[in-house]
């Protein structure tokens, strides 16, 4: 495979990446990312060169901000973990980047305290032109958001309650972050927190300065998980349509596309949506790697027993994990979802996650 990588020197602020085919521009400042093909109306099907964003898990330790980790863990972790040491998450960035794809990096872990490497992998990423972006459970110290806020591009608080999350947010944006989100899980149970959650969010000054609330899927995975996805649509359009009228900027993750699209269809939104919303891009686009330096699609296939998954640091380049029988199973699977329309939705292979009435 033949490819022409450049940056753009000036200040660090840009990487463009040129090819035949596939072809990005990525703002190291807001993240802004543009992707087209061999002309600019072409939207390629996937990265054939590798990842262009990683989710590298570096410790599975999480006490939870109030001494109990939470309940829809999907991972149940404990204050009994493992940590990925610096040298193993180079070698995993060597590999994983051996084309230069990689534009940013999410930095799964529990306690920000946990991982003494946290500021090192932080570092190693920048020095790698790699932005680094994290959720934390809140619980920081003063210095720890000064390096949150010099070393991010993006950090998202998962919501713990109003306070320990509302602080951690005013705590971000004041030191100048722009890119500060919340995480808010979503399923029946947490519904009603949802849709508080969106009054709060004009009517709490911490908020002020808030990017977005990002509403995660849930899935059916994980000991302690006892949480149920939405039961109907009707509840999904509801929390969508008061966004709306309180003005709030919401987002979701890629497993959460289908239901935004079917509620953008025929909407003032629909077109913005085609062009900015994603579906699952697990294999396509993106690489989740465990603490241990294993690699699979993404993190929930992890103890599937069709993906075993790939030790990344005996891999010579990108294309012996990317390319690896595991990925291109699941790349299959992913892809045969595909719904054909304009929106070009992909849906979970493997999990129930979407209320079908």
């Amino acid at each position: 495979m033949v490819c022409v990588v450049f940056e753009i020197a000036e200040n660090n602020n840009m990487k463009i990446f040129k090819s035949e085919d596939y072809n990005y521009i990525f703002s190291k400042n807001n993240g802004m990312f543009m992707r087209w093909g061999k002309t600019l109306k072409d939207d390629p099907i996937m990265c054939k060169f590798g990842p262009e964003i990683a989710d590298i898990e570096i410790s599975t330790i999480c006490n939870g901000p109030f001494g109990t980790p939470c309940s829809w863990c999907y991972k149940s972790n404990t204050g009994k973990g493992e940590n990925m040491s610096l040298k193993l998450f180079e070698e995993c960035i060597e590999t994983i980047n051996s084309n230069n794809t990689l534009t940013q990096v999410a930095l799964g872990i529990g306690d920000i305290q946990a991982n003494p490497d946290l500021w090192a992998i932080m570092e190693y990423c920048r020095s790698k032109g790699i932005v680094p972006n994290i959720t934390i459970n809140g619980k920081a110290t003063e210095e720890e958001f000064d390096k949150l806020a010099a070393l991010c591009g993006a950090v998202a608080v998962s919501n713990y309650g109003d306070d320990i999350c509302f602080n951690a947010v005013k705590e971000l944006t004041d030191r100048g972050l722009k890119q500060v989100n919340i995480h808010q899980i979503l399923a029946d149970e947490t519904l009603e927190d949802c849709m508080a959650l969106i009054d709060k969010r004009k009517t709490d000054p911490r908020l002020e300065k808030l990017n977005a609330i990002v509403f995660l899927t849930l899935k059916p995975k994980g000991n302690r998980n006892t949480m149920h996805k939405l039961s109907n649509k009707e509840k999904y359009k509801m929390l969508m349509a008061k966004c709306e009228d309180r003005g709030v900027t919401v987002g979701f993750d890629s497993c959460g596309a289908l239901p935004y699209f079917e509620y953008s269809r025929g909407t003032k939104n629909e077109e913005m949506v085609k062009l900015f919303a994603e579906p699952c891009e697990s294999t396509l686009f993106s690489i989740y790697i465990n603490t241990k330096g294993f690699s699979f699609p993404c993190s929930f296939t992890e103890g599937l027993k069709d993906y075993p998954g790939v030790f990344v640091p005996t891999a010579e380049a990108v294309e012996d994990v990317w390319y690896n029988p595991q990925f291109k199973l699941f790349r299959e699977r992913l892809l045969k979802t595909e719904c054909g329309n304009e929106f070009k939705c992909r849906t979970c292979p493997h999990f129930d996650i979407y209320p079908t009435n």
